[in-house]
């Protein structure tokens, strides 16, 4: 390997940025998914350390407060995302390539902070109608909620334009394949 690499997907939640991950995950070698950290509660069937490593808030600041993590957010009030140092550095020693899944905003900061590393990837959904069915059909989200992340969804959309690239991801098969071209190109340099 020529050089360890970063590879970032961010996006509006529900744009599709897991199911690109997971295919590139599926269908190339030599690159390991980065678990975030994060302070909310686990959702459904989602394990600790495996889906996210899920802490309390009080552990996530003081994480915070000893400089544990790449970057973090608070996405919402009290719940804070973020990447730990430990990660980035368990996947560069494992001699992989890193592919984040992770907040619009704290992509951005893993390509400040890395500029010549890493790849930025925005995936954006076709509208935000598609985006709230998508969001509706997942049953995850009260009407609060979801009016909270559709909100945030358009903020995040005007700031995509700050990312290498961005996939609009109208038909997934499509999405996937522009994807994987992207990253093998960034790869390959």
């Amino acid at each position: 390997m020529k050089k360890r690499k970063l590879i970032v997907f961010s996006g509006p939640s529900g744009s599709g940025k897991t199911t690109l991950v997971k295919s590139i995950l599926q269908k190339k070698t030599g690159i390991e998914f980065s678990i975030s950290a994060t302070s909310r509660n686990p959702r459904g069937n989602e394990i600790n350390e495996k889906d996210y490593y899920f802490l309390t808030p009080d552990e996530f600041k003081r994480k915070i407060e000893n400089d544990q993590f790449v970057e973090y957010e608070e996405v919402y009030p009290n719940k804070f995302y973020g990447t730990l140092k430990s990660e980035v550095n368990r996947i560069w020693g494992n001699g992989c390539h890193v592919i984040f899944d992770i907040d619009v905003f704290g992509g951005l900061k893993i390509k400040n902070k890395f500029p010549n590393e890493t790849i930025a990837i925005f995936v954006k959904p076709p509208n935000l109608k598609t985006l709230e069915e998508r969001l509706r059909k997942r049953k995850t989200e009260n009407e609060s909620s979801l009016k909270e992340r559709l909100l945030k969804a358009k903020m995040e959309i005007e700031i995509a334009s700050k990312f290498d690239f961005i996939i609009v991801n109208k038909e997934i098969e499509k999405s996937i394949k522009s994807a994987i071209k992207k990253v093998d190109e960034f790869l390959n340099t």
